[in-house]
């Protein structure tokens, strides 16, 4: 997982972009956090971008994120899923699975 560090979001144009949005006190997220890390090394073809919301305020609004974890999935600039319920490791698996061609 790759965590963001600009000081602004940006949304991938092309190609397939997931982002996984946290806050660190949050005791979910850490869970989602280390399923998606599994993920990380079964897909290595893929890359996960991870954003502390604490720092991203505007965006968080901007996006209307109801609550955390929440995990996006862009395809061309295009938001193509948001997942607030990360049930299983097999279940984040498979989904994101379909996305990569």
């Amino acid at each position: 997982m790759v965590e963001w560090e600009k000081k602004q979001l940006t949304i991938q144009n092309e190609g397939l972009m997931f982002l996984y949005l946290y806050t660190p006190m949050c005791g979910t997220c850490q869970v989602a956090k280390r399923m998606l890390s599994v993920i990380d090394e079964l897909l290595p073809s893929i890359t996960i971008h991870s954003l502390n919301l604490n720092y991203f305020p505007t965006e968080a609004k901007e996006l209307e994120i109801e609550s955390v974890p929440c995990l996006l999935i862009y395809e061309n600039g295009l938001e193509k899923e948001r997942v607030y319920a990360f049930q299983s490791v097999s279940y984040l698996h498979e989904l994101m699975k379909q996305y990569i061609h």
